[in-house]
């Protein structure tokens, strides 16, 4: 049997609790001295109304020679951030400047499904399930951007910086 989905459900589960804050104040932390849970890094973007750095922690998920940032949890302040200015640095033991190019929702459709394959934890958050096609991803993207990031005056963020998931 199919589950039935509802994205206010999912984003209600999603609130950002003061648990969560300090989850990721201690994952940002942990990226930034070069661990973390999962290969997150510390992606730090310019606000887009103060113009103040903002910082959260995500997973790089690497696929086809590129690094992609998936957004599992919608269009939260990072990806608003992120469409507004471009460029960002991601931290993981290193810092790198990176350029985001948001993709459009047929190219993000296998970086979605492969994220959601390589993250059981996000799965309550996404409309689509693993063994889905890629037209069902592809109808979801909208509500769950995919960037991929190239490193400023360079090729992709280093291995450091890649993972087999994204968050």
């Amino acid at each position: 049997m199919r589950r039935v989905w509802s994205y206010a459900a999912a984003m209600a589960r999603f609130r950002r609790s003061i648990v969560r804050r300090l989850a990721d104040r201690a994952i940002v932390a942990l990226a930034r001295a070069g661990f973390g849970p999962g290969g997150a890094v510390a992606l730090t973007v310019a606000g887009r109304s103060s113009g103040e750095p903002r910082t959260t922690p995500v997973t790089p998920l690497a696929l086809d020679g590129r690094v992609h940032l998936v957004a599992p949890y919608g269009v939260v302040d990072w990806v608003r951030n992120l469409r507004a200015a471009g460029v960002a640095t991601i931290e993981r033991g290193t810092t790198h400047e990176v350029r985001a190019i948001e993709l459009a929702a047929d190219d993000a459709a296998p970086v979605l499904r492969a994220y959601v394959r390589r993250t059981p934890i996000v799965r309550p958050y996404v409309a689509a399930g693993p063994d889905d096609d890629l037209a069902a991803f592809a109808a979801i993207a909208a509500r769950h951007p995919v960037f991929v990031i190239e490193r400023i005056g360079g090729a992709a963020p280093d291995a450091a910086s890649r993972s087999s998931a994204s968050g």
